[in-house]
């Protein structure tokens, strides 16, 4: 578990840990130095520069990306994803297994008994499978994830439920929900488009006299002070209209 998820827990404060999804360039590579990272293996395939860049990130999220394989109709070799976040075993903060985003839970629990990593539950698993992958995430360094099928609104209820059936010593992480932060028991998110919001924030009027390097910085210091905010006071700012849309 991430060193500022104990903290925030035991001091009770309202802090959240944010991944941000895999860089897609160098620019992108150098904004996120130092913050966490939810480090993509299907990315990584594609952008083998992205390698020389791991170092200056700060805590790491390994995924395998399954939803970008599944939205590309790809395969995830998961004998090769086995070996590739092998290492990162002994510096990251998790490693999550292969679940499949489809809906064939019998597919997922057979990945990860075949290669490893922590469960994720889904929206569309059966209810009676959460019980089975808490189990399995008390043996996978007490990680364990919860995933919706988008559109990802209206579903409070679903991870409240959810949430309420995993022991308090799991570390929930919420597949691209940091628009659920307000819910306390999730304790980590990933963003899978903040660079997309920094060129949002670029194309506001307000912004426009700003480079992309610019706005990307204003991006990130917006994660680097992300707070858990009660859904009842959120206010409308230059990225809410945006993250409505996305809830990542």
């Amino acid at each position: 578990m991430l060193a500022g998820a104990k903290d925030s827990k035991k001091a009770g404060q309202s802090e959240v840990n944010v991944y941000l999804s895999s860089p897609n360039n160098a620019l992108q590579a150098n904004s996120v130095r130092g913050m966490p990272v939810l480090l993509s293996f299907m990315v990584s395939k594609s952008s083998k520069w992205i390698a020389e860049y791991v170092p200056s990130f700060g805590p790491l999220l390994i995924d395998c990306g399954a939803y970008t394989a599944y939205a590309k109709g790809l395969t995830i070799d998961g004998a090769e994803y086995k070996d590739w976040s092998s290492q990162y075993a002994h510096w990251c903060d998790a490693i999550a297994g292969i679940d499949d985003i489809g809906g064939d839970y019998r597919a997922s629990l057979d990945n990860y008994d075949r290669y490893g990593g922590f469960p994720t539950y889904h929206d569309s698993d059966p209810p009676e499978l959460l019980d089975d992958l808490v189990a399995l995430a008390q043996e996978r360094g007490r990680w364990i994830g919860i995933g919706l099928k988008p559109p990802r609104d209206g579903k409070e209820d679903f991870l409240r439920r959810t949430c309420d059936r995993i022991p308090p010593e799991l570390h929930v992480h919420g597949w691209a929900l940091r628009g659920y932060t307000y819910i306390s028991r999730i304790d980590s998110v990933d963003s899978t488009n903040w660079f997309r919001k920094a060129m949002e924030l670029r194309a506001n009027s307000l912004c426009s006299h700003l480079t992309l390097g610019e706005t990307l910085e204003i991006t990130i210091k917006r994660y680097q002070r992300w707070q858990r905010t009660p859904r009842e006071k959120m206010q409308d700012d230059l990225f809410d209209n945006f993250e409505r849309q996305n809830h990542g």
